[in-house]
C-alpha cells in the first residue's frame, strides 16, 4: 500500500518505505503523519533520523555546532554512507573532495562562502537583468510559433544552464555536455541509483573535473570577467597567511555552483507555470498585475520545495524535540514537510498567492547555509515568468498531461516534464 489521495497508508511509520517511488510522487500524507506523530523520527530500517516540523528544522539551522554539515559522505553516496569498490576506485583517479561551502562547518565554511559571495555580488546579478531577458526571449522564439512545448526541457532546463555557463565563463556550445555531467551529478546526490548507474555517474564526475581543471588553468593565465576568474584569483586568509585556492578547493566550490544553479531553478520555474496553467484565468491576471509574480515565486518555492530534503550529522550527543540523538547519527531535514507545516503556514496544502508569510519558506535552506544563489534564482524567475505568460497566450495542458508527475528522488523534487499547448502568434 502506498500513500495517495485515494488510499492513505495507515501502517505504522516504521513499516513505510519513504523512498518508495509511489510515495515520492505524493509524499504529503506521509509528511503530515511525520509532523503529527514523530516530528523527529528514527527510521529503524536505515538508522536515519528525519526532522519534519518547521520549528525543529529551524532549531537545527540555529545550532551548527551540534548539527554538523560535514555530510559529504552521505551526500556523495546518495544517502548510502558507502561506495561500491569500483565507484570508489574511479573517484580515486580524480581530485580529492574538499569540504568548502555546503558540507563545511565554521570557521572553514565562512572563509569559503566569503570568497564565493565576492563572485555573486548584488551588482553582478542586477547587472544581468537585460541579458537574462534577452536569453529568455531567444528561448521562447524557438518554440513560440509552434503552439506546443515541453517546457521543462525546452525552457526551464535551458535558461539556468545558459545563465550558469555564462556566469562561470564557459562556452555555451558546451552546455549539451554539461547536461550529461549534471545528470551524473544528480544521480550520485539524489540516491536510488543502482550500481551500474553510480559507476557511470562516477566516470562522468571525473570528466567534469578534468574539464574544469583546464578552465582553472586558463583563468590563471588569462583572467576574465567571470565567476571562475574571481575564484581562481581569490585567496583564503589575510595578509601574509593569504593563499590562493588549489584545484580541489576550486572544484568543490565550482561543483556546488554548477549543480545548485541549474536543476533547482528549473524545477521552481516549471512548477510556477504549472500552478498558473492549472487555475483558469490566472495567466491573464499575471499579465495584468505584475505584483503577483513575486508572490507566485515565493509560494511556488514553498509549495514545491525543489530541494525537498537536506543532510546533517549530529556532532555530539544531543536532544531534539525530546528525542535523544547520538553523535555521528545522520539527520535528514525534510524541507518539503516543514514548508507545509500548519503551525507556520495557514492551510499549508493550498497554493495561495496571497499568503502573507510565504517568503518564510526554507526552499533555500537556512542559517549559515542559506543558498548562495537564491538572489540569482529569484531574478531568473522574475524575468522569465512574465515573458512566458505574456508571449504564450492561453497556455493549457496538452491532452493527457494534466497531472503533475515528478522525477522520483529522495533529495530533489520537480517535474519530469510539462507538456503545454498555447495559441501561436
Amino acid at each position: 500500500m502506498n500513500n495517495s489521495e485515494n488510499m492513505p497508508d495507515t501502517r505504522p511509520l516504521e513499516e513505510i518505505d519513504s523512498t518508495d517511488p509511489a510515495l515520492l510522487q505524493d509524499p504529503y500524507a506521509y509528511f503530515a503523519r511525520l509532523r503529527s506523530e514523530a516530528p523527529v523520527f528514527r527510521d529503524p530500517k536505515t538508522g536515519v533520523v528525519s526532522v519534519s516540523s518547521y520549528d525543529l528544522v529551524q532549531e537545527v539551522f540555529r545550532k551548527p555546532k551540534e548539527f554538523s554539515s560535514d555530510v559529504s559522505l552521505m551526500l556523495k553516496s546518495g544517502g548510502q554512507g558507502k561506495f561500491d569498490p569500483e565507484e570508489k576506485a574511479i573517484m580515486a583517479t580524480g581530485l580529492p573532495w574538499v569540504d568548502t561551502m555546503l558540507t563545511a562547518d565554521p570557521p572553514r565554511h565562512s572563509q569559503y562562502k566569503r570568497l564565493a559571495m565576492a563572485a555573486f555580488t548584488p551588482n553582478r546579478v542586477n547587472g544581468m537583468v537585460d541579458y537574462m531577458a534577452e536569453v529568455t526571449d531567444s528561448l521562447i522564439d524557438q518554440f513560440g510559433a509552434r503552439g506546443h512545448v515541453e517546457l521543462k526541457a525546452e525552457f526551464a532546463d535551458s535558461l539556468p544552464a545558459i545563465v550558469t555557463a555564462d556566469l562561470l565563463g564557459v562556452p555555451r556550445e558546451d552546455i549539451p555536455q554539461f547536461r550529461v555531467w549534471l545528470a551524473g551529478a544528480l544521480t550520485r546526490l539524489a540516491g536510488g541509483a543502482n550500481r551500474e548507474q553510480r559507476i557511470d555517474a562516477a566516470r562522468k564526475e571525473i570528466e567534469l573535473q578534468q574539464y574544469f581543471v583546464a578552465q582553472f588553468a586558463r583563468r590563471r593565465q588569462q583572467p576574465a570577467d567571470d565567476v571562475l576568474s574571481v575564484l581562481v584569483h581569490g585567496s583564503l586568509g589575510q595578509d601574509d597567511a593569504a593563499r590562493p585556492l588549489d584545484d580541489a578547493e576550486l572544484m568543490g566550490m565550482t561543483h556546488q555552483i554548477f549543480v545548485a544553479g541549474q536543476e533547482t531553478t528549473a524545477h521552481a520555474l516549471t512548477y510556477a507555470v504549472y500552478q498558473v496553467v492549472k487555475q483558469p484565468g490566472l495567466q491573464a491576471r499575471m499579465v495584468e498585475d505584475a505584483a503577483l509574480i513575486s508572490q507566485l515565486i515565493e509560494e511556488s518555492l514553498r509549495h514545491l520545495s525543489p530541494v525537498n530534503n537536506g543532510w546533517r550529522v549530529a556532532a555530539t550527543d544531543v536532544v531534539l524535540g525530546g528525542v535523544p540523538i547520538r553523535a555521528g547519527e545522520p539527520i535528514f531535514l525534510r524541507f518539503g514537510a516543514a514548508n507545509r507545516d500548519a503551525a507556520r503556514f495557514e492551510n499549508p496544502e493550498s497554493f495561495d498567492l496571497h499568503r502573507p508569510n510565504a517568503r518564510e519558506h526554507m526552499a533555500f535552506g537556512g542559517g549559515i547555509h542559506t543558498c548562495l544563489g537564491m538572489v540569482l534564482a529569484r531574478k531568473e524567475m522574475a524575468i522569465a515568468l512574465p515573458k512566458l505568460f505574456g508571449r504564450l497566450r492561453n497556455m493549457r495542458f496538452a491532452p493527457g498531461h494534466e497531472v503533475f508527475r515528478v522525477k522520483p528522488s529522495p533529495l530533489l523534487r520537480g517535474a519530469a516534464e510539462l507538456q503545454l499547448e498555447f495559441d501561436p502568434r
